[in-house]
């Protein structure tokens, strides 16, 4: 059965005020739906802030999505225009794309020209939840006013996220542990790559440029206010986050992600849903630390990772990187992967970047969720096995991830038989099947 999107009344409380008052909601009810386990589970993983549901009250097309403890590893694919490319109709068709993929969010970082007309588009077409980050359009809009991002002010950042609450965005990445403490701790230690967030580095420039505190940390209540006015959940950003191996989980991460656990404990304590963001670029054998570090400094808040990406060396194939990352730190406990293309560090991603993006994420969000013994997670891959078992090809693509790429390899040469190319009459599982009548069960 095919979710349809749900039509919601305006609301005057937050879906983390209704789990905590005992109720269960709509967007509740078909989170558990989808996920196929009990609503009840997910009214206490809201309601104490390991579960959030994006969801912001004017997203009238949503189709609701829960991200956190106990439910399945959810991916995340960006979208948006830069200054050099890039139109309304470039990122309407990578959101058609991760839509059809399987991507479960999706976040406009578009910097070109026309953001307020491609955010609201992309709200108004996207089914699934969709994220931005504000300080984009109120530092850009400050150059374009001033010259300079340093002279935006608070008010000008403020009223930037107010204006995507409206618009429907149902979460926001906002970096307000960037603050002048961190600062001094990427002074103490410099960096290989110094800082390689945009949101960070605006806010790195106001600060120093200003002699103040970062706003959205100095007026975080403000921010709260929106952020409840709306349901919008907050994803703390990374804005420290290591941009190459070498400086993964050195104190500046870590300075930051400590100001992060204090704030989640604001958002909660104010009805607000909240989530986390996390590196980055990190080695192997630091992921699974930095998870439960993560975890346990942010009382189990869900955790929102970019890949990690576990090299430095793979441009043009980081999506590969970001999978083999993303599937280690999912297994540790990572709730949301945010996607990695092809084009990570080299270019702005085409429509076919999105779906390697996409596919690649999937692979290492699932992987993970048969670790984690996600309902319903391996039987998906006993389907498979049974069908390959019958050399039942029909069944075999539409139990893939890409079924059309699937049918594609699978006629690129021809074959006399039943079985695939690669073998030929010489199939393992045939001859098996013809000389010790083994017969495949059935599902």
């Amino acid at each position: 059965m095919t979710a349809q999107p749900l039509v919601f009344c305006f609301k005057a409380m937050t879906q983390l005020e209704l789990a905590k008052a005992g109720e269960i909601s709509p967007q509740m009810k078909e989170v558990a739906r989808r996920e196929g386990i009990d609503a009840e589970f997910v009214r206490q993983g809201v309601a104490q802030g390991t579960i959030v549901i994006p969801a912001n009250v004017n997203h009238a097309n949503l189709i609701p999505c829960g991200i956190g403890q106990g439910l399945s590893t959810k991916i995340n694919a960006n979208l948006g225009t830069s200054s050099d490319f890039g139109n309304i109709d470039t990122e309407m068709e990578k959101l058609r794309v991760a839509v059809a993929f399987g991507a479960d969010a999706v976040m406009d970082l578009s910097t070109g020209d026309n953001m307020n007309e491609i955010r609201r588009a992309v709200v108004a077409a996207s089914s699934i939840p969709v994220g931005t980050v504000p300080i984009y359009q109120a530092g850009i809009e400050a150059i374009a006013r001033t010259g300079a991002i340093v002279q935006m002010t608070a008010d000008d950042l403020f009223n930037a996220i107010e204006e995507h609450a409206r618009d429907g965005v149902d979460f926001v990445t906002v970096h307000c542990g960037v603050t002048r403490s961190a600062i001094e701790r990427l002074r103490q230690r410099r960096r290989v790559a110094d800082v390689v967030s945009r949101g960070g580095a605006f806010l790195i420039g106001w600060i120093i440029y200003n002699n103040r505190e970062n706003p959205l940390y100095e007026q975080y209540d403000r921010l709260l206010d929106i952020a409840k006015k709306y349901d919008v959940t907050l994803s703390l950003g990374d804005g420290m986050r290591p941009g190459c191996l070498a400086d993964a989980t050195d104190p500046a991460q870590i300075e930051e992600l400590l100001t992060l656990g204090e704030l989640v404990q604001r958002a909660r304590a104010a009805g607000v849903q909240a989530m986390v963001e996390g590196p980055g670029h990190v080695p192997l054998n630091q992921i699974e630390a930095n998870v439960r570090l993560q975890k346990a400094i942010c009382q189990g808040a869900p955790f929102y990772v970019l890949g990690p990406l576990v090299t430095d060396v793979a441009a043009g194939y980081d999506h590969i990187s970001g999978a083999i990352g993303g599937a280690i730190a999912a297994a540790a406990g990572a709730d949301f992967l945010c996607y990695v293309t092809p084009a990570e560090h080299l270019s702005l991603p085409d429509p076919e970047d999105v779906k390697q993006g996409v596919i690649a994420s999937r692979i290492a969000a699932h992987a993970a969720d048969i670790a984690k013994g996600v309902k319903g997670a391996k039987d998906w891959d006993l389907k498979m096995s049974l069908a390959r078992k019958r050399l039942d090809w029909d069944e075999q693509a539409r139990l893939s991830l890409d079924p059309e790429g699937h049918r594609k390899v699978h006629a690129r040469y021809a074959t006399l038989g039943k079985a695939c190319s690669m073998c030929g009459q010489y199939c393992a599982m045939a001859l098996v099947e013809e000389y010790l009548g083994i017969h495949t069960p059935r599902c």
